[in-house]
């Protein structure tokens, strides 16, 4: 497994500018709503490609070039 297939709390706050406790809560947010859809999730952790969705409407298929 790639070892960035998580981003950790720390990473979000340095990204989008927050503390490490804004961060926490947003990640505690995420993981809250893909537990609701059947995920496992990691404290403190959450897949960076459900946090680029979130947050800047990312997905597989617009992820590339252009």
């Amino acid at each position: 497994m790639p070892d960035n297939l998580f981003v950790k709390t720390e990473e979000i706050a340095k990204e989008l500018g927050v503390s490490k406790s804004y961060a926490y809560k947003v990640v505690r947010e995420m993981n809250e709503e893909l537990k609701g859809k059947g995920y496992i999730t990691i404290p403190g952790r959450v897949s960076r490609q459900f946090f680029r969705e979130k947050f800047y409407g990312l997905t597989q298929s617009n992820k590339g070039g252009g």
